[in-house]
C-alpha cells in the first residue's frame, strides 16, 4: 500500500495541484482547514501531513503544534508550506515541531524529495531498532511524548518478563489504554504489532543478559519468558540474524579486540 498523505490548504487550486503531483506514489486525503485536518487524522492512519500556514479557523502553525502535542498523532511528520519566508516564521514552525519548512513558490521535485527522505529515514530507524540487539526502543521516538510512551512500554514488558502469557490485552491493561489505541500507536511508531514488540523486548533483554556473561543460554531463555531454549534460539536467529551462541562469540571477539 502507498503511504497516506494528508494535504491541508484553504486554496482548492493548490490542493488539486499537490494531489496531481503526489497521487502517483501516495494515497491522498485533503482538508481545507486545520479543524477538518484534525478530524481526518482521528479517522485515518496518516503517514505524513503537508500543510499551508495561512488558513482560517486553525492555521498551519497551530495545526502543527496540535499534532505534535497530541499523543495519538505526535509521531506523524509535518511539512509546512508558506509564502512567509522570514527567518522568524521558519523558527516558529520548527519550534512547534515541523519536520520541514518549504517556502512558496517551490518545485514539486523538491517537495517529493523532502517527503521521500522523511518517510525513508523513519523506516530505516524502525528497521535498525528491530534488527539490532542492543538498540533501545526509544530510538524510534519522534517527540518527547513518543519517548515517554515507548519507555513506559519497555518498562512494563520488562516488569512482566516472567509472564509467558503476556499479550496485547494484558499490555493495554497495564498501560491503561484501549487495545485499539495501543495497537495503532505501536504500529505507527514501529511498523510492529504489540505482540511483536513484546517478543523483541524479550530478545533484547536476552542479548543484554548474554553480554553480561553471568548466565548460560538456557538460563537466559528462561529469565526472559521462554519455556523452550530451542524456541528462544529460533526466535533470536530470526530477529537478529544470528544464534545466541554466535552472538556471544561475536561479543567475545569484540571484547578481545
Amino acid at each position: 500500500m502507498n503511504p497516506l498523505l494528508l494535504l491541508v490548504d484553504d486554496n482548492e487550486e493548490i490542493l488539486e495541484f499537490l494531489e496531481h503531483e503526489l497521487n502517483e506514489k501516495y494515497t491522498i486525503l485533503k482538508a481545507v482547514d486545520g479543524q477538518q485536518a484534525l478530524d481526518l487524522l482521528k479517522e485515518n492512519a496518516v503517514h505524513l501531513v503537508i500543510s499551508d500556514v495561512m488558513m482560517p479557523i486553525i492555521d498551519g502553525f497551530e495545526l502543527c503544534g496540535l499534532i505534535k502535542s497530541n499523543f495519538e498523532f505526535s509521531h506523524i511528520p509535518v511539512i509546512l508550506l508558506t509564502a512567509r519566508n522570514t527567518l522568524q516564521s521558519k523558527i516558529e514552525g520548527l519550534e512547534l515541531g515541523a519536520d520541514a519548512y518549504i517556502e512558496k513558490p517551490f518545485s514539486p521535485e523538491y517537495l517529493q524529495v523532502q517527503i521521500a527522505n522523511l518517510l525513508t529515514n523513519r523506516n530505516k530507524i524502525k528497521e535498525y531498532f528491530a534488527s539490532s540487539p542492543l538498540v533501545h526502543i526509544k530510538s524510534m521516538a519522534y517527540s518527547r511524548a513518543d519517548e515517554l510512551f515507548l519507555e513506559k512500554i519497555n518498562e512494563t514488558i520488562l516488569k512482566n518478563l516472567g509472564d509467558t502469557e503476556l499479550d496485547v490485552e494484558k499490555l493495554a491493561r497495564f498501560m491503561n489504554m484501549s487495545k485499539p489505541t495501543l495497537y495503532r500507536k505501536i504500529k505507527s511508531l514501529s511498523d510492529l504489532s504489540p505482540n511483536e514488540i513484546i517478543n523483541i523486548t524479550r530478545l533484547k533483554k536476552a542479548a543484554e543478559l548474554l553480554v553480561e556473561g553471568n548466565y548460560k543460554i538456557y538460563e537466559v531463555a528462561n529469565m526472559v519468558g521462554y519455556a523452550s531454549q530451542t524456541n528462544f534460539g529460533r526466535n533470536f536467529l530470526k530477529q537478529f540474524g544470528m544464534t545466541p551462541s554466535d552472538y556471544l562469540s561475536k561479543k567475545d571477539h569484540e571484547k578481545g579486540k
